[in-house]
Formats: C-alpha cells, structure tokens, sequence
C-alpha cells in the first residue's frame, strides 16, 4: 500500500501494487468506517475507488494517519472484512443485451450460462463513479475472477440507454441514464437507479448488496 497526501485533512490509500487491489480497497474501507463508526478514528468521509481509498476529515481538523493506520491493521487482523450491508437490494433484469453472444464466446460459455452467472452471483457496489448513481459492482465468492475476463469493447457507443445492464473488466453495473458507454450490454431493466426525488436520490451505494433477479420477480426493491 502506498499512502499518498490529499491535502493537510485527507489521505489517499493507494492500493494498485496489490495482488486483489479490489479485495484490498474493501478491507480497507470496511476497518476504516468501522472505526469512525466506534470513534476510534476521527473523519468525516471515507470514498473508495477502483485502487485508492480516500479518508477525509473536517476543514482545519488534521488527518488522523495513525489512527487509519490502527485501522488498517484491523482489517488485517481479520476484524473487517467486509462492508456489505445485509438490506440486500434486488434489481429485475431481462437478459436481451445485443453483446450477450460476444460476452459467452469470451467466457467460453453458452448464453443461459452467462446469465446464470450473472443472475446467481452476490454482487457488491465497490464505489460509485462516471455518472450520478452509476455503481461499481464486484462479484463475490468468485475466486476464478471471471468476469474480468470481459474487456471494454473497442469502440464504445454514442448512446447507451438508461436502465441498461452492462459488464466489463471485472465490474457490473446498470446505466442510470443515457449516456455514451464502451461497456458489454446484457440487459435492461425498469428499476430507477437515480431519482432526484428520491432520498437518498441514488438506490447504490458503496458496501450495499446487489442481487440481480428476473424481472417478474416479486421484491425487486431495497
């Protein structure tokens, strides 16, 4: 890990060198709110990214590095390890993507098999990113890392509809609103993942459970 200053009241933790950056990155940020939870540690935000975590503390207060160290050293006692929240939320897919047939030819799999895979796994939103509620979400308790086989695609598209269901590099993710996007579409779904009427407006956030289900599925909310 490589700690890297943000200012005189913040700290990134930078986790790129790792063998499981990601792994590593929600350890990190699981024993970190965890001790300002137990105000253990004195900050007031906690934003984890691809590699990095960043820990924030008030304007004018210092940064606390000793204790996100004591932290940190927590998460590899083993008494973090993980930030998922137990209020799972379910998002109804139908698997019509107009990539699913190049997702399987990559996978070596056939097309009900990647829809297997992706319906089957325990998803976890690592950070949010690119748009207003677009979240990262990793597949847990998948040690073969397969969906990190699937690559961008070479070109991305101009327009990616809203509600769309995507993956790439290793990530999931549901497009909140049309927006340009190089990610692998496998389906869509009706489900809003941001709605400024909402609060809190997005339906992700880091450390939440996601479970993707067919879309006639009862209990499709948080």
């Amino acid at each position: 890990m490589r700690e890297l200053p943000a200012g005189p009241d913040a700290v990134v933790l930078d986790f790129a060198d790792d063998p499981e950056p990601s792994a590593a990155v929600g350890r990190a940020t699981a024993a970190i709110r965890r001790a300002i939870g137990s105000d253990m540690l004195r900050a007031t935000d906690v934003i984890p990214s691809a590699h990095t975590v960043l820990v924030q503390a008030d304007r004018g207060a210092g940064i606390d590095v000793l204790g996100v160290h004591r932290a940190l050293r927590g998460a590899r006692d083993g008494a973090a390890q993980s930030d998922a929240r137990s209020d799972e939320i379910r998002i109804p897919v139908i698997y019509d993507g107009p990539d699913l047939d190049d997702v399987a030819r990559t996978l070596g799999l056939g097309v009900d098999e990647v829809v297997a895979l992706h319906r089957d796994a325990r998803w976890q939103v690592q950070f949010m990113g690119f748009a207003p509620g677009f979240g990262y979400l990793v597949a847990q308790e998948d040690p073969e890392n397969r969906w990190a086989r699937v690559p961008r695609r070479d070109e991305s598209r101009t327009a990616v509809p809203a509600g769309a269901v995507a993956v790439a590099a290793g990530y999931s993710a549901v497009y909140p609103r049309e927006s340009p996007g190089g990610w692998h579409l496998i389906g869509h779904t009706t489900a809003p993942m941001w709605d400024e009427n909402y609060t809190p407006p997005a339906l992700l956030e880091p450390g939440r459970t996601v479970r993707f289900v067919p879309a006639d599925d009862a209990g499709s909310t948080p």
